[in-house]
């Protein structure tokens, strides 16, 4: 039973809460109007929406404009101290992870990707590109450059499902820290089909160096996540 002494929309927060819990509602789940939960509720309908704007700050419930609220998706989160791979990151969360490669090539650098590889004018690489998923439901499209050397002796099967796998395990190769520059943007008309979202919605772009302990940088990402799905979480 809530303490009485808790402010009402608290009450109503932990009550909406509790219920999606115990499944009366499920992810993706449309709930009432705000006008049949503050009569529900008894309550006036500025409460009501006080509780309905905290649970959609927690995370808890996501708003549309002109359509209602909804249960959200649990999102992927990355805390961001050290380099982890996308998998792993799935993983730890009790999510299945998963990939489709849309392109994999080998090809000269660009003068960026020289600049933040440290390659000269005459090596090559790697250039992926890739839409990768948790339990199926698209969660960020990647560019990733990696020198051609470093993976030249496996093939497109290994490097694709998990290259710090790979690197770990067959190369030995201990990780390091990464280089992340986070910024927002709109969903291009490509990124949109690509993530199952609309023209226009919230994106999170990420660019990131990724390197190993010895400071050798071995993977430079070029990442676009759903907003809605995904977050960074830093710990100083």
């Amino acid at each position: 039973m809530v303490a009485a002494k808790l402010p009402v929309y608290i009450q109503i927060h932990d009550q909406i809460k509790q219920e999606i819990h115990e499944g009366k509602w499920k992810i993706g789940d449309r709930l009432p109007s705000e006008r049949e939960l503050s009569e529900t509720f008894n309550v006036s309908r500025m409460t009501l929406r006080q509780a309905i704007q905290t649970l959609a700050d927690e995370g808890i419930l996501e708003r549309k404009v002109g359509s209602g609220t909804y249960v959200a998706r649990k999102k992927v989160q990355e805390t961001m101290l050290g380099t982890t791979s996308f998998s792993d990151i799935v993983r730890s969360q009790g999510s299945v992870p998963s990939s489709k490669t849309l392109s994999y090539f080998v090809t000269k650098p660009s003068s960026s990707e020289m600049e933040q590889l440290n390659l000269a004018e005459d090596t090559t690489i790697i250039k992926m590109e890739r839409i990768r998923y948790a339990d199926d439901v698209p969660i960020c499209f990647e560019v990733a450059s990696i020198p051609y050397d470093l993976i030249s002796s496996y093939d497109k099967q290994e490097v694709t499902k998990s290259l710090y796998h790979v690197l770990a395990e067959k190369e030995h190769k201990k990780i390091g820290k990464s280089a992340q520059t986070i910024s927002a943007l709109v969903a291009s008309e490509r990124i949109a089909d690509y993530l199952d979202i609309k023209k226009g919605d919230a994106v999170l772009r990420l660019r990131q160096v990724s390197y190993f302990e010895d400071d050798t940088p071995f993977e430079y990402v070029r990442s676009v996540y759903v907003g809605e799905r995904f977050e960074f979480y830093l710990e100083k």
